[in-house]
């Protein structure tokens, strides 16, 4: 009595749903540049996450963390995606929400003007996610709806 499997369609991988090479290179750049920054920002101050006030240790621990998958994106540049679309939403929302009305407002000061340099950085993560492949797979992504 031979049992048989069902064969399940293997996922389509034509150029038009996989992004190119070249792609997939620039996406390698950005895990590249977001992992090697935080490093050089966030792994010195490591050693004494204790000593901080409660959120920055949250702060320090969550950044660290994102730097650790993004050098997992160099060797999975698809797969990891949506940390590079975190990174994209909390930088922009930031920028919007705290340091343009602070600027505006005239009160800006070295340190916030310091966090909205380096997170204006983000242009470069923008400009690399391969905004189509996004689109095709997370937003208009057919098949499994609510169930």
């Amino acid at each position: 009595m031979s049992t048989t499997v069902p064969a399940t369609p293997a996922a389509p991988t034509t150029t038009e749903t996989v992004p190119s090479l070249p792609r997939l290179h620039a996406l390698r750049a950005g895990y590249l540049l977001m992992g090697v920054g935080l490093v050089v920002v966030k792994w010195p101050l490591l050693p004494g996450a204790h000593d901080l006030p409660l959120y920055e240790g949250v702060t320090l621990c969550l950044l660290t963390a994102m730097s650790l998958l993004a050098f997992l994106g160099l060797r999975y540049p698809v797969k990891l995606l949506p940390l590079l679309l975190f990174e994209s939403a909390w930088k922009v929302l930031w920028l919007a929400l705290v340091a343009l009305p602070t600027a505006v407002g005239g009160s800006l000061d070295a340190a916030t003007t310091d966090v909205a340099v380096n997170c204006s950085l983000v242009v470069v993560i923008i400009a690399v996610i391969p905004w189509g492949y996004v689109w095709r797979t997370y937003v208009r992504a057919p098949g499994d709806r609510w169930r």
